[in-house]
């Protein structure tokens, strides 16, 4: 079994770091930052997202793990003190996995480029300086004219996260799909949309095209684009969104109920 440990830079994610080296050398388990079979997160959700991303030219071939070392994730099974417990289940691991899928999402710019994400939590378009139009287009077929201040695309597994701060519903992860949340968009006489989030299923796609070359911003995850145009330079023109042919694997040795972090991270106990 091969190990790669990829952790945040604060003294307790080290501190546990440090003793899971030692814990895996005395199982036997194999540390390998390149070709790991197993990538185990130290930290939180946000340090997950990174290893994702850094690892993603490997996700057919890798299993992710998280200890969290603050407050709850939705993405981390496991705590700083079960170490031990996490260790032995390596040593048997049996090649277990649950697997979520991902979005992905191409950029066309206007002198032709094609930029190729991958999100898994969600991707954001906005724009920074005036109201943001865009036509809306699903399955090639104009939906709707946006005009707002963004419009937020997100995986079942992220919608727990930027997408549910925006008014985004809360997709079961078991779900093969994605999900388009308005940002703050204008509805009145004269501008409409729909006004709620749309769930689409594993075959949709789903096309923005931009009214405007400036001031955008586009992210995927916690990655950042600013999108400037000056004369002269490309700008952006077109996104399309589906899931994408990849999924991310988490090797879970036990069962963690999705709907119960949910609650304890949003409602708490029932009085």
């Amino acid at each position: 079994m091969k190990v790669a440990i990829y952790n945040n830079e604060t003294a307790e994610s080290q501190r546990v770091t440090k003793l899971l080296r030692a814990e895996m050398k005395k199982a036997g388990l194999v540390y390998d930052q390149q070709q790991p079979e197993v990538v185990i997160t130290i930290g939180g959700d946000g340090t997950l997202l990174s290893a994702f991303h850094h690892y993603q030219k490997q996700l057919d071939r890798v299993r992710f793990v998280g200890i969290h070392t603050g407050h709850l994730g939705f993405y981390t099974d496991w705590r700083n003190f079960e170490i031990d417990d996490l260790v032995d289940s390596l040593v048997h691991d049996s090649g277990q996995s649950v697997s979520y899928p991902l979005l992905d999402m191409r950029a066309v710019y206007s002198d032709g480029v094609v930029d190729h994400f991958t999100a898994l939590n969600e991707s954001t378009i906005r724009n920074i300086t005036k109201t943001m139009v865009c036509d809306v287009y699903i399955n090639n077929q104009l939906f709707e004219n946006f005009r707002g201040d963004g419009l937020c695309i997100s995986t079942p597994t992220g919608s727990t996260a930027y997408n549910k701060s925006v008014g985004g519903a809360i997709m079961d992860p078991h779900s093969v799909g994605f999900q388009l949340a308005e940002m703050a968009s204008l509805n009145n006489r004269v501008f409409r949309t729909l006004g709620s989030p749309i769930i689409f299923g594993a075959d949709t796609k789903l096309i923005l095209r931009l009214r405007d070359v400036n001031g955008h911003v586009l992210t995927c995850d916690r990655d950042q684009l600013m999108l400037k145009n000056k004369a002269g330079q490309r700008y952006l023109m077109e996104l399309a969104y589906q899931v994408s042919d990849q999924k991310i694997n988490f090797a879970r040795y036990r069962h963690t109920n999705f709907w119960n972090r949910v609650k304890d991270s949003f409602i708490g106990e029932a009085r």
